[in-house]
């Protein structure tokens, strides 16, 4: 099939995947303490470190300029965002400055991504999945925010954080259409976004059977 045929089939079988996460259950690690907002951002802090190392590991493995291009953008963006979420901490009385979101290790999902070698493989998982799942995740954490009357975090995810997220994913789109053009480029990229998309399932019944959590925001 043609890419553009591809990628569309694709995005299908994310969507129709997606969909079985819980709409009040989404992908997240556990949470220390009281589910709210200050510690889903904790969380959230997490994320986007991952997110910003997992692009910056990829951007200097990789040699197509485009490619680079849109993982340079994504690690500058992941690390504005970790910044916004730090100084909104503060502002809710938490320095995060001496925490390190990364000191129980990385996460499953990270530890899949940093293993994947081909280019096809890394945007399909990274900006094209992972990326759509964050669009899920960061539209519940809008709601929570706004259910639990914290306008300013809720202000911050839906006019920067998940607009940039939605341009993550369209790059992602962009360069698929470039890279999967072959039977077995889109094999690769449907087993990377297939397995990806297990992990979230995977680690959202760990965290909703060990600690009950919901809502955390995604990267």
């Amino acid at each position: 099939m043609t890419a553009e045929e591809f990628v569309d089939r694709l995005d299908a079988q994310n969507q129709r995947l997606l969909s079985r996460l819980a709409p009040d259950d989404t992908l997240k690690p556990e949470v220390d303490g009281a589910l709210n907002v200050l510690n889903l951002l904790k969380v959230a802090l997490k994320n986007e470190i991952e997110a910003t190392e997992i692009a910056a590991r990829w951007l200097v493995t990789t040699d197509e300029v485009d490619v680079k291009l849109a993982l340079a953008r994504q690690v500058g963006d992941e690390a504005k965002h970790y910044r916004m979420i730090a100084d909104r901490l503060r502002a809710l009385g938490f320095d995060a400055r001496p925490f390190n979101p990364l000191a129980k290790g990385y996460g499953p999902l990270f530890q899949y991504l940093d293993g994947l070698l081909s280019t096809v493989e890394r945007v399909a998982a990274g900006q094209f999945t992972r990326e759509a799942i964050a669009i899920v995740k960061n539209r519940q954490f809008i709601e929570f925010c706004e259910a639990a009357g914290d306008k300013e975090t809720a202000a911050m995810y839906r006019d920067v954080i998940e607009p940039d997220e939605r341009y993550h994913h369209q790059l992602g789109r962009t360069l698929l259409l470039r890279l999967a053009t072959t039977d077995e480029t889109q094999a690769a990229a449907t087993r990377a976004a297939r397995r990806t998309l297990e992990l979230a399932e995977e680690l959202q019944r760990t965290a909703l059977t060990t600690a009950g959590i919901h809502h955390a925001p995604g990267c």
